[in-house]
């Protein structure tokens, strides 16, 4: 994958993500969205487990699976299907994916440059100051133009 493709790739996914990070979503209810929503719609677990084709025993199963996070998706899925509900999975990134990329590339180089600093002063040549500060910037962006595969 060429560089300029894979920085736009990350930059179109920080921006697709930028929506959900700004959402202020609420926490999810104790017993589950399903039986939250169901609860709220005034529908029994048996009125739900007949649209699904199931037994009402087998709902209260599922929704006990969501609330304790065992559920699968395609389970969640058929249950927000049977409640006329879009069931929406993302993955939102505590911090944007160009701020873990650059925050991992430092953290790399400042691994890579440790020994060499060590060594350096033991021989009493250690590099100072700024000079420090450009060769860690040099390293990080090296590792950031380079593969990103060397990040992790």
């Amino acid at each position: 994958m060429d560089k300029q493709f894979r920085d736009l790739q990350l930059q179109q996914m920080d921006a697709l993500l930028e929506t959900w990070s700004a959402a202020q979503l609420s926490a999810r209810p104790r017993a589950g969205w399903v039986r939250a929503i169901r609860e709220s719609l005034g529908m029994s677990a048996a009125a739900f487990a007949r649209r699904l084709g199931m037994t009402p025993v087998g709902v209260r199963k599922l929704e006990s699976a969501e609330a304790s996070d065992r559920i699968t998706l395609a389970s969640l899925r058929k249950l927000a299907q049977a409640l006329d509900c879009e069931l929406q999975y993302p993955l939102v990134p505590r911090t944007s994916l160009v701020q873990q990329v650059e925050d991992r590339a430092e953290m790399v180089a400042r691994e890579r440059l440790r020994p060499i600093a060590h060594s350096m002063a033991l021989e009493d040549q250690a590099v100072q100051g700024q000079l420090n500060k450009l060769q860690l910037e040099l390293a990080i962006k090296d590792l950031i133009e380079g593969s990103r595969r060397e990040l992790w």
